[in-house]
């Protein structure tokens, strides 16, 4: 069964008139409440950054394994640079998920004493280009995040922008990821397990394969269609968490291909939007009703973060 996902025109809010960028507020708003999906064209990401973006992934993935455990860097759970095959797992899961991955973190460049909580970005002195295309779509995702940010605000009946002190400087991670190809029957493992993701929202570019996979209302998995020239921007529980479960964080998972394709490799970008550690996540007034009573106690997001790190494996 596939599931068609609401599509919305970024460029409405982005370019639009008063009337369109209230059009884009309602119909990202509906969405994330009924579906925590939406495919977003006019995204305002080039196709070349795109496709330079999956040359120099794919070129990482395939140097050879002693050269990219070289960049897998201890003591900091993960957060940048390589995480080698197995070491993830969904929360609740044992089974290992069956991919490795890279972090790009945040870039700094403003003199922000922030700067001393993240870890510096780790350069692949094999693929000069690799990093600098990274950086630039890291940053590039940035911006687009915003703006839906900033339409979610409205949404929401805050300031425009409610958002921006938070994510400006933020500790967000771009992620691409190798999922190789399968050798052997998988015990139990699926590619990534189902989960929520963790963070305010998530930008996914364009998967190389079929395989993702959400619930949907009556609780069933149902196959995610890519639409060409969109990119998929979901519902992190951290926004879930700030919105008292008004906008919906959706359970998802990336199933193996079909035993004729076990000898196929699938690459997956996303981009995970996250806001500074400080970030409290407390649930906003105006979610908070008699029906719809407070669901979460108070915490940051630095706090929520590491809790959720514990569960998946990256942090000890």
């Amino acid at each position: 069964m596939e599931f068609g996902i609401p599509s919305v025109d970024l460029s409405l809010f982005t370019e639009g008139t008063a009337e369109d960028k209230a059009r884009f507020v309602q119909e990202l708003g509906k969405a994330y409440e009924e579906t925590g999906f939406v495919a977003v064209k006019n995204h305002g990401i080039s196709d070349d950054l795109l496709s330079e973006l999956y040359t120099q992934v794919q070129a990482f993935f395939n140097l050879p394994e002693e050269t990219k455990l070289n960049y897998e860097i201890e003591g900091i759970s993960g957060q940048r640079g390589y995480t080698s095959f197995g070491k993830e797992h969904a929360k609740g899961m044992s089974a290992g998920d069956l991919k490795e991955f890279w972090h790009f973190g945040q870039y700094v460049e403003d003199g922000d004493p922030i700067i001393s909580e993240y870890p510096e970005n780790v350069d692949v002195e094999e693929l000069p280009a690799f990093n600098a295309i990274g950086k630039k779509a890291y940053q590039s995702l940035e911006v687009t995040g915003l703006s839906m940010l900033r339409a979610l605000a409205l949404y929401l009946n805050l300031d425009e922008n409610y958002f921006e002190e938070f994510v400006h400087n933020g500790n967000s991670i771009l992620r691409p990821i190798h999922y190789p190809p399968i050798t052997s029957e998988p015990k139990d493992a699926v590619r990534a397990g189902e989960h929520e993701d963790i963070n305010l929202i998530t930008l996914l570019i364009g998967a190389s394969a079929d395989g993702l996979e959400v619930v949907n209302k009556q609780g069933e998995y149902v196959a995610v269609t890519a639409l060409p020239e969109h990119i998929v921007v979901n519902v992190g529980d951290m926004l879930q968490r700030l919105t008292n479960n008004k906008l919906r964080s959706t359970t998802h998972r990336v199933v193996n291909p079909p035993r004729e394709k076990w000898g196929t490799s699938r690459f997956s970008i996303p981009f995970f939007m996250h806001p500074k550690s400080s970030m409290p996540l407390n649930c906003l007034d105006s979610c908070v009703d008699e029906n719809n009573p407070r669901a979460y106690e108070d915490i940051t997001a630095g706090d929520y973060l590491n809790e959720r790190l514990r569960e998946i494996g990256l942090k000890s």
